[in-house]
């Protein structure tokens, strides 16, 4: 059907065209430097007052919070034989725009004298909305062509910053480290669109094509876990402006992965028929570590609590694999491709929950002079500790509704036949963006592979 091919290369290159037309004019128009970055740019009608705030921010540290994004990320797609090339193409895809994307639709929320100032902290957070699109994109991989996958990064990511505003501006929340904007989001958005797209004539037999693994998955779960062990602690202390506030949630994400991580081998020899985890496991325990420590990083008070934390994080993922997945697929009809329910979506609401009773030990005598930075109200006395608390506690079913609810309209509007491939080329998902080659040997990669295992994350 080659008349098809081009027509979804084509739709591709257009709609491309067009995202890209829209964002350099709105840049056009609204975007500037931000004035706090140089003293040159600041004019007596602009506030600099935070210009050492901006400053201050490290290129290191969003050096660490793009390499995350792009590489971390970007590399954990590629462990399915049939989608994973295609997959890695679509992620740079979906960072390339949703980055661009994000700066808009967050300036447009701190809008000042009818600009927005952009600096390195706007990029971090627009790396940290990119990560909600790419955990998403885990939930439905091998079930979206291109088209539909960056119409996803354009509705999750305005959704996305919307729930980032009210939770962390007009809620006052404390999520440094983006355990329920970006991990809880993005999963059970994912989910969410999986769920509205389920085509029951379709997706078994693509199931069983998504968990062909490849004979090289080990090789990226390999290179991906190194790349999350290297960067995310900086991934969840990047909002950090006071160098003094950042050890904490670096030293409790260490602690937490490598707790998480013996979880997983003393666990996974346990449910499956393996004497030591293979390497996606590894890596999924790794991402489930990091994941819990998002909002209650910067508030562990003790190293042992980090080790706590990630040691129920590192069994809650494999037991998800093992319990949750199966009903996930049978009973509410959702395909989550790359497990983000286990190794984003739990653990996201598992730190959230821990958060809210860390807050209520917010005082002087346990925090010192860190309360001011991480609950500014509660050192002010404009909140008590329980106040704080509650609002923690009433940010995550904010987070799942809204997550439920974008979810849901994404899928619909996914759903519209135009921009869905023709329905008897099961492999277009992949080849719209990369098309299959077949190894020297004359065999079909996706056929090769080893015996089907389980799932790993995005």
């Amino acid at each position: 059907m080659p008349e098809h091919k081009a027509a979804s290369r084509l739709r591709l290159s257009g709609l491309c065209f067009l995202l890209q037309i829209l964002n350099i004019l709105l840049f056009a128009g609204f975007v500037r430097y931000s004035p706090e970055s140089s003293s040159s740019l600041c004019s007596p009608q602009l506030n600099c007052s935070r210009r050492n705030q901006d400053s201050g921010f490290q290129h290191p540290r969003f050096r660490d919070v793009h390499l995350q994004v792009l590489l971390g990320f970007g590399l954990l797609v590629a462990f399915l034989g049939r989608y994973g090339p295609g997959s890695v193409a679509i992620s740079i895809l979906i960072v390339s725009f949703a980055i661009q994307w994000a700066i808009l639709i967050q300036g447009f929320l701190y809008f000042l004298n009818g600009k927005i100032y952009v600096g390195a902290r706007s990029m971090v957070s627009a790396d940290f909305c990119t990560a909600a699109v790419l955990i998403s994109s885990g939930a439905v991989l091998g079930r979206v062509n291109p088209v539909q996958m960056l119409l996803l990064a354009l509705l999750e990511v305005t959704l996305c910053t919307l729930n980032e505003y009210i939770l962390l501006s007009l809620m006052g929340v404390s999520d440094s480290g983006r355990s329920l904007t970006v991990h809880t989001f993005g999963a059970y958005f994912g989910l969410m669109v999986s769920r509205i797209l389920h085509q029951p004539h379709m997706d078994k037999r693509k199931r069983e094509d998504q968990q062909n693994t490849g004979h090289q998955a080990d090789v990226f779960a390999v290179v991906g876990t190194i790349y999350l062990w290297i960067f995310w602690p900086s991934f969840t202390s990047a909002t950090s402006v006071h160098d003094n506030a950042e050890p904490w949630a670096v030293l409790n994400t260490y602690f937490s992965l490598v707790a998480s991580t013996i979880a997983t081998f003393i666990l996974s020899p346990v449910l499956y028929k393996e004497s030591t985890p293979r390497m996606v496991q590894i890596q999924d325990a790794t991402l489930a570590g990091a994941a819990v420590m998002g909002m209650a990083g910067e508030m562990l008070v003790t190293p042992f609590g980090a080790l706590i934390t990630g040691f129920l994080a590192g069994l809650i993922c494999p037991l998800g694999f093992r319990f949750f997945t199966p009903v996930l697929q049978s009973r509410l009809k959702i395909q989550d491709t790359c497990g983000v329910h286990n190794v984003h979506g739990l653990p996201g609401i598992l730190g959230a929950l821990l958060g809210m009773l860390l807050t209520l030990l917010a005082t002087a005598d346990t925090y010192g002079d860190r309360l001011e930075l991480v609950f500014p109200l509660v050192a002010q006395g404009s909140r008590t500790a329980a106040d704080q608390a509650l609002l923690q506690l009433c940010a995550l079913p904010l987070t799942l509704l809204l997550a439920t609810l974008g979810g849901c309209l994404t899928g619909a509007v996914l759903k519209i036949k135009a921009l869905r491939s023709p329905p008897d080329k099961g492999n277009l998902e992949n080849t719209g963006l990369w098309e299959e080659q077949v190894d020297k040997e004359g065999c079909d990669p996706r056929t090769s592979g080893k015996e089907p295992g389980i799932s790993t994350l995005v």
